[in-house]
């Protein structure tokens, strides 16, 4: 049993509490996700099972796709519609969508941000929400992330001194959505705050095809699991692919430092993901210390 699952997280639900329960539906320890989703949010939650466990990290490091809805008008200790209102601002009816968009636009490419205070980022050893649960405020680390889209995808609408829209945003390993959501509120002028999301894409996964854990245990059921389990190489969709001839596969699984010169187009700053016959064989990355070399990451094969 090795292989990714496209599972659908439902809200409630920890990523932790979705891998528990596989744990149980699938009869197996070697399990793990590909990218933590806070309980209230829902969508895709790639699950690694088996030797693809292998690839986690891979999973976690790549770009994810979230859906959502940003609410103006009064900002949230959480950052998102679970927290108590901490400041309230009247947004009137005339912000116009053109305003709207140019201020999303501002935020697209390396940005940076500072975590919420209810987050899961360690400071001194310390979870920064059990700072925020103790009253505590405590310095946070500013950390760079890359907005690769950030739309609006819905007309605004006004209710009680408020505005709401939706939006679509694919970001880079570590952006904080909500955060995201906050400071566009910032730079419109108002408070705000992210009132739903959903992840619908995350390596090449789909929410139209996520499952739920229901449907995944009447698979297992059935002893159909084969017909969801995805191959291992789905973790490493984010990554750059080179597809190798019969004597570089060779060398790649003997551990063969390899040239730049020896691929074309490939990004020497980014892990590359190395093929042969359509099957992964290695994940290589730039050698640290010798310029222009491809050193292994991992072999898989």
């Amino acid at each position: 049993m090795n292989g990714i699952l496209n599972v659908y997280k439902e809200a409630g639900w920890t990523s932790f509490d979705v891998v528990a329960k596989l744990r149980g539906i699938l009869k197996t320890k070697k399990i793990g996700h590909g990218g933590t989703l806070d309980p209230q949010v829902t969508g895709v939650l790639p699950i690694a099972v088996g030797k693809a466990t292998r690839l986690l990290e891979y999973m976690e490091e790549a770009g994810k796709v979230y859906e959502g809805e940003v609410t103006l008008g009064f900002s949230t200790e959480t950052e998102d519609a679970e927290g108590a209102v901490v400041e309230v601002t009247k947004v009137p009816t005339h912000l116009s969508c053109e305003t709207v968009d140019a201020a999303m636009a501002k935020f697209l490419g390396d940005i940076q941000q500072i975590p919420p205070m209810y987050s899961a980022v360690k400071v001194k050893g310390k979870r920064l929400y059990e700072y925020a649960r103790a009253g505590e405020n405590v310095e946070r680390p500013i950390r760079q992330v890359t907005i690769k889209e950030f739309v609006r995808t819905s007309p605004i609408s006004f209710e009680e001194d408020c505005a709401r829209f939706t939006f679509r945003v694919a970001c880079s390993k570590g952006t904080y959505v909500r955060t995201l959501a906050v400071d566009l509120s910032a730079a419109l002028g108002y408070a705000g705050h992210m009132s739903k999301l959903q992840r619908t894409s995350a390596n090449g996964l789909q929410i139209g095809d996520a499952l739920t854990l229901e449907q995944i245990e009447e698979y297992v059921k059935l002893e159909e699991l084969g017909q969801i389990l995805q191959p291992k190489e789905v973790a490493v969709s984010d990554l750059p692919r080179i597809d190798l001839s019969s004597e570089q596969a060779e060398a790649v699984r003997v551990g063969k430092k390899f040239e730049l010169s020896d691929f074309a187009n490939i990004e020497a700053d980014k892990k590359v993901a190395l093929f042969y016959k359509d099957k992964l064989l290695a994940v290589y990355m730039k050698h640290p210390e010798k310029s222009g070399i491809l050193k292994p990451h991992k072999v898989i094969n």
